[in-house]
């Protein structure tokens, strides 16, 4: 049955990797796309590994995967990655998900690292913020996405997944780099890329970055555009033989657009705009040290501290005759500082342990959803430990264990252990099994507001001739965390000889106690409550095929087939009026299958071409509207070129190049007769770099 499926799924791909294979054979080229055999990775055990010897799969974007999918938003790369979902920046930011359960405008179960810094956030409910990102495209150096839980190595925060970014080391970046892209849909990007020495000890990066765009088009009563500013600075420093300092800062400013033009409350004659179409600011400022000391041949040791702010406002005025208020609900800071040291080291000629603790403080403060109580912390402690195990060539463990104190969520223990059997160098086989945890936003926990404040409710009463003084929330203090354990099978092949490899994993993931926002009443006076309402299964293979067939040809090829089920805890949420809808939403949070190709080719004269392509089943963002079934294909051509000392390449990159298609809220609802879709057109734009 799975094979039926498979070559079902897999028709377009391999019609189109055909014909990438036939302009190879005839493209004319000398100069070989890099292709390697498995990568060493760091991010899933904290310790350098072979892919083959890690405890879970893990995919690895390189830079020449970054340029030729052509992506102007970084969230869009992971399309590349099996199980991975994602949507573009609108008038809500981002989103990028790992087997779905992507509830809440910031997904809050993966976990995002730029180098060893967490952008989870205690402002946008313990999630990432994807307008706000703090990396540029042209820093990153490499991406390594673990496939599958990894909370014995970064916390509860990784309950699904991390994805680990690693930015470009300075000493490789000299001169002066500028470009920019200009397209349809008001297309500004530029870019600023300096660096160089700093005396005789120190290498520094600097880079500016601006991009802009006016992406969907307006379906109903929204607006879209999009706007970010980046400023980026890191230097390395060698202190000596045995130590390294890395110092890192800057600051990224995103404006989205908030409101609704049919949002509207009848005063009279008068239409009052209780939603008004505004510029929601959002900004992320962060400074990081990183010292890393070699204590000997085989051990080290590093210590981290960073601290993040996050900002936002979106504030506007009721004009109430007599009685005009000030909102800005998401008039919002959060502050997160960290501190973190490991240290590894090498006991004995078969066994590599590292270990470590942590340490941040999350301060959050909110007039809106906090009211009265100031500046909320919460404190979070980790120790943590990993252990690699090889007796014999034919066999590598992999043993962790982590603690982690919350001081809202209380403790938990988090397990791993796997083990891979490598049948040849070229066939391994790994089984592993894991145990995370992952705890509510700290408004979850504290959280407490009305629509408006009461008393000004009872003043506009009798105005409006109703009552807007709703109470929309309440914290439960008491509220226990998701669980989740996690078994896989895995098979990695890795076949020099015909410059192949493949990543196939099979999953069973068991979420229990899953959290969900729910209002339960239909009294306004009565809050809705984060509270646990399913216990959810996730099963399905994922895998990853490498390839390049030719020296100018590369090939990537991904597909992932799963299903999700879900069971109320309670026969009283089973008999809910919207049941159904939540349950759904649970159950298609990840389409049934996905499919994703990149196909890289070297064409005569230099040039380059890429084709991305994307098949995705239907799924769910919302309980409330379904996402279409869709492909999409993404394709861009390169020229690079030299003259004398200048450097550069002119690019065309088009975005659905097969036309206009829904990826986000493609709605079940309308407002003002119109349909309230996010529909993805066409975009086109020409790139241009100069390097000095």
């Amino acid at each position: 049955m799975v094979i039926k499926i498979l070559r079902r799924a897999c028709r377009p791909p391999v019609t189109l990797a055909l014909f990438g294979l036939g302009v190879a054979a005839a493209a004319q080229g000398d100069e070989s796309i890099y292709f390697s055999e498995f990568p060493i990775v760091a991010s899933v055990s904290r310790l350098p590994q072979k892919l083959a010897d890690a405890p879970t799969a893990v995919t690895v974007i390189d830079r020449e995967m970054i340029k030729a999918s052509g992506v102007r938003d970084l969230n869009d790369i992971f399309r590349l990655v099996p199980g991975f979902q994602t949507y573009p920046n609108t008038t809500e930011a981002a989103r990028a998900t790992y087997h779905g359960m992507g509830d809440g405008d910031y997904s809050s179960r993966v976990q995002v690292l730029i180098d060893g810094r967490s952008l989870y956030s205690p402002l946008f409910g313990g999630g990432v913020n994807w307008a706000t990102l703090p990396v540029a495209l042209e820093d990153i150096e490499r991406i390594e996405v673990v496939r599958g839980t990894n909370a014995v190595s970064y916390g509860s925060n990784a309950f699904l997944g991390v994805i680990n970014i690693i930015t470009v080391d300075p000493a490789l970046v000299r001169g002066v780099t500028v470009s920019t892209n200009y397209g349809n849909q008001n297309v500004r990007d530029y870019v600023l890329r300096t660096g160089g020495k700093i005396g005789t000890v120190g290498d520094f990066r600097f880079t500016y970055k601006q991009q802009n765009d006016n992406g969907l088009t307006d379906r109903a009563d929204w607006v879209d555009s999009y706007n970010n500013r980046l400023l980026d600075f890191r230097s390395d420093f060698a202190l000596g033989e045995r130590d390294s300092l890395q110092f890192s800062l800057g600051e990224v400013q995103g404006i989205t657009q908030n409101g609704r033009s049919s949002d509207v409350v009848p005063l009279g004659k008068t239409l009052i705009y209780g939603n008004p179409i505004r510029p929601m600011r959002q900004t992320d400022t962060y400074v990081q040290l990183l010292w890393r000391r070699v204590l000997s041949a085989d051990s080290d040791f590093q210590f981290r501290y960073s601290h993040v702010q996050d900002k936002s406002n979106d504030a506007f005025t009721v004009p109430i005759p007599g009685y005009p208020f000030y909102v800005n609900q998401s008039g919002d800071e959060g502050v997160r500082d960290e501190v973190e040291w490991q240290h590894s080291l090498a006991a004995g000629r078969a066994l590599r342990v590292v270990w470590g603790a942590s340490w941040r403080d999350d301060a959050t403060r909110s007039e809106w959803m906090l009211a009265g109580q100031g500046t909320v912390h919460r404190e979070t402690g980790r120790l943590f430990g990993n252990a690699e195990w090889k007796p014999s060539p034919w066999f590598t463990g992999n043993l962790g264990l982590a603690g982690e104190q919350d001081s809202l969520a209380g403790f938990h223990a988090l397990p791993r252990i796997s083990g891979n059997f490598h049948l040849n160098r070229q066939n391994t086989i790994r089984l592993g099994y894991s145990r995370a945890y992952h705890a509510g936003s700290t408004i979850d926990y504290r959280g407490d507001w009305w629509q408006v404040p009461q008393s000004l409710g009872s003043l506009l009463q009798p105005i409006l001739k109703k009552d807007i003084a709703v109470y929309k929330f309440a914290a439960d203090p008491n509220l226990q965390s998701e669980q989740l354990d996690t078994f896989e099978l895995g098979y990695l092949g890795d076949w020099r000889d015909w410059r192949s490899s493949l990543d196939v994993r099979l999953f069973s993931e068991s979420i229990h106690h899953r959290l969900f926002r729910l209002d339960l009443n239909d009294d306004p006076k009565v809050p809705a409550s984060t509270i646990p309402i399913q216990n959810v299964h996730i099963v399905g293979l994922e895998y990853q095929f490498k390839w390049q067939p030719l020296e100018t040809t590369r090939l990537v090829f991904n597909q992932t087939f799963s299903r999700i089920s879900s069971d109320y805890l309670t026969p009283a949420l089973a008999g809910m009026a919207n049941a159904q809808p939540i349950a759904d939403f649970t159950n298609y949070s990840m389409p049934r299958s996905s499919t994703s190709l990149l196909l890289m080719q070297k064409l005569p004269l230099g040039m380059d071409f890429s084709l991305a392509g994307y098949w995705q089943d239907k799924m769910k963002w919302s309980s409330q509207s379904w996402s279409a079934k869709y492909h999409r294909f993404d394709a861009r051509l390169a020229y690079p070129f030299r003259i004398g000392n200048l450097g550069g390449e002119v690019a065309l990159t088009v975005q659905s190049l097969n036309g206009k298609h829904g990826e986000y809220k493609t709605a079940e609802f309308s407002t003002n007769g119109k349909p309230d879709d996010r529909v993805i057109e066409r975009r086109q734009w020409i790139s241009l770099r100069f390097d000095y």
